[in-house]
């Protein structure tokens, strides 16, 4: 296992980051987030990374992927965390794409050839509650003559605003079920506004009525799915982590070479050399974690779980570390919205929490070690 990018991966993390410091900078987000976009993305930047291949990276050839890998999307991701770009391809590409390339049918795979083209989009709808719980839900799907009729309230939709449709889960069959459910006007979705100002919604479904084929594989039989979704979505996330946390880091070491105190560089104090230094320690750990876990994504006879686990634990203690010590570094400036050491942080703590924060992973960690 390789604890590092492989040139081809590096290649891709350059161009990467040549598109995002181009089209999608820093100053683009704090636009986004002051003109109260209602898809709080720009829609015309994901059209261009869909021209770029961004949506086929990790799918196989024969569903018009480029079968790249996950450790190549990672460093998309780590770049993508490092502007704070904001975009669908965590939601529609890697949760939502990777559930219909494990359970699609021939004509569902309809879905994944628009999602890869960037024709459509779909948003997983799993949490009912604030604090990510997959398996924690009332959301019930009844089989009735000619379909299914879906009731229940789904939160913290990721991009879940404008989508095309969503992939919701719910109890059915003694066991969990997964439905594609196309947009309609009978689904009430409500727009959640969260710090970091991005694309969230809330769905409700009074008794909405679905045909046969919006089951997404074997009734009551999708647990093992949504795992392997989830830890895949966890990877990408924590990849974004670890890329806001190293330019988060980078602002904070500059800071410290420039700022005067008491005549002299405040980087020259023995204290503030230390607290850099063990932030670097600490980030070099997590990077090590993520790069093996995305490794262990492309390697089918890996325990992805625990790796997804260890990693978006370490990322986000690692995360929250580098948060701290780049607001106190920067004194009074640090807490004021004139820097982008506000938007880090508020994105850093929103991603930290989605799809289970470092306490949810630890635990799991635990419980997965212990089956082993």
């Amino acid at each position: 296992m390789s604890l590092v990018y492989s040139e081809d991966d590096r290649m891709l993390a350059d161009t990467a980051e040549e598109f995002l410091l181009s089209k999608s900078p820093v100053a683009a987000q704090r636009t986004l987030r002051d003109s109260k976009s209602a898809l709080n993305f720009d829609n015309d930047v994901w059209q261009q990374m869909v021209e770029l291949g961004w949506t086929a990276i990790t799918f196989p050839e024969k569903l018009g992927g480029l079968e790249f890998g996950y450790k190549g999307l990672g460093a998309v991701f780590e770049s993508m965390g490092k502007h704070l770009t904001a975009s669908p391809l965590l939601s529609s590409v890697v949760l939502c794409g990777s559930l219909l390339e494990q359970l699609a049918n021939d004509s569902q795979l309809e879905w994944l050839n628009h999602i890869i083209s960037g024709e459509k989009r779909l948003a997983l709808a799993i949490d009912e509650k604030a604090r990510h719980e997959p398996f924690n839900f009332q959301t019930e799907a009844v089989d009735v003559a000619d379909g299914f009729v879906l009731s229940g309230k789904k939160v913290m939709v990721m991009d879940g605003l404008s989508a095309d449709g969503w992939v919701v889960s719910a109890k059915h069959k003694e066991g969990v079920s997964l439905f594609i459910v196309p947009f309609s006007e009978d689904v009430i979705v409500k727009r959640t506004n969260l710090v970091d100002s991005r694309n969230y919604a809330e769905l409700t479904f009074n008794e909405l009525t679905l045909p046969v084929n919006a089951l997404l594989g074997n009734p009551g039989d999708s647990i093992d799915a949504i795992n392997h979704s989830l830890d895949l979505g966890r990877l990408c996330l924590s990849s974004e982590i670890l890329g806001a946390s190293k330019a988060l880091f980078d602002m904070t070491v500059e800071y410290l070479k420039t700022r005067e105190q008491f005549g002299v560089k405040i980087g020259t104090f023995q204290a503030l050399q230390h607290r850099a230094a063990n932030c670097y320690v600490e980030l070099e750990l997590a990077q090590s974690c993520v790069i093996a876990a995305l490794s262990n994504a492309d390697d089918t006879k890996s325990d992805l779980g625990l790796s997804a686990s260890l990693a978006k634990c370490q990322v986000s203690k690692a995360a929250d570390l580098i948060t701290r010590e780049a607001i106190q570094m920067h004194g009074g400036i640090g807490v004021t919205d004139e820097l982008d050491i506000g938007l880090y942080l508020k994105r850093i703590r929103v991603a930290q929490m989605s799809l289970g924060d470092a306490d949810f992973h630890q635990a799991r960690y635990g419980e997965l070690k212990n089956k082993m």
